[in-house]
């Protein structure tokens, strides 16, 4: 669990729900007609800008945000200049049924343990990331959509609003409440936006960036495992993937 993203969510609506009920009634703010128009309004709209496997596989990829498990960088340069000492002492066979961490890692080394030639491997694992990175990108593109038809569509909802409190002047008792309804879907177009459509778009895509820089720094263990470099050689040639900070400089 990203406690990061979880606490932001919450804590984003949060306060803007204590806000409205320091301020006053809660109901107040809950409009069914201006729910439909923003809500179905962007869904729609967003939907018209994507194929429907794209829009249903970009909730899956939402998850992403939420659940993501990822091995340090540090600790998959430590395990992979171990596979590295153990296939340059005893072979690449000797690596066959070890545990290794992380899938990526383990398929690769599997690809390497079966024989495949260098390029083969770097070429099936190379469709691996870009397939992933993609898949990410979409979802990220997806929600970012989403950030963008909201206000579109909270403001279409105001000016229908609008439109029919002018139809309705002759009333003036109903003006202020009407003006009031009509604001709404400028509001919820604005918290769907930017409390959690845009967040959650920067939050896959910085997921994206995570896992590009995790299988590129995996191909290159790959391919230093299968040629049989030196782990010590290796391990630097894997540290320049790492901050400054964070490198191993023994």
């Amino acid at each position: 669990m990203d406690i990061a993203t979880l606490v932001g969510l919450v804590g984003a609506l949060g306060i803007i729900a204590g806000a409205i009920l320091v301020g006053g009634s809660f109901g107040a703010f809950i409009d069914i007609p201006s729910m439909l128009i923003v809500v179905g309004g962007t869904t729609f709209a967003v939907l018209l800008r994507v194929t429907l496997g794209h829009f249903i596989g970009s909730f899956k990829v939402l998850a992403k945000a939420f659940m993501f498990k990822s091995i340090p960088p540090e600790d998959l340069i430590t395990e992979a200049v171990e596979l590295a000492n153990v296939a340059r002492k005893e072979g690449v066979l000797a690596l066959e049924g070890r545990e290794i961490s992380d899938p990526f890692l383990q398929k690769g080394i599997s690809l390497c343990i079966d024989g495949n030639p260098p390029e083969v491997v770097q070429n099936m694992l190379a469709k691996d990331t870009n397939l992933t990175i993609e898949r990410h990108e979409t979802g990220a593109n997806f929600f970012a959509a989403v950030g963008d038809a909201a206000p579109a569509m909270g403001m279409i909802g105001t000016l229908v609003g609008l439109v029919q409190m002018l139809g309705n002047m002759d009333d003036p008792k109903s003006i202020g409440p009407s003006m009031a309804v009509a604001l709404l879907t400028t509001l919820y177009g604005a918290v769907i936006s930017n409390a959690i459509a845009l967040p959650i778009s920067d939050k896959l895509k910085l997921r994206a960036a995570e896992e590009k820089l995790k299988k590129r720094l995996i191909l290159e263990s790959v391919a230093g495992i299968q040629e049989g470099i030196n782990p010590r050689v290796l391990e630097q040639l894997l540290n320049n993937f790492l901050p400054e900070s964070k490198r191993n400089s023994g």
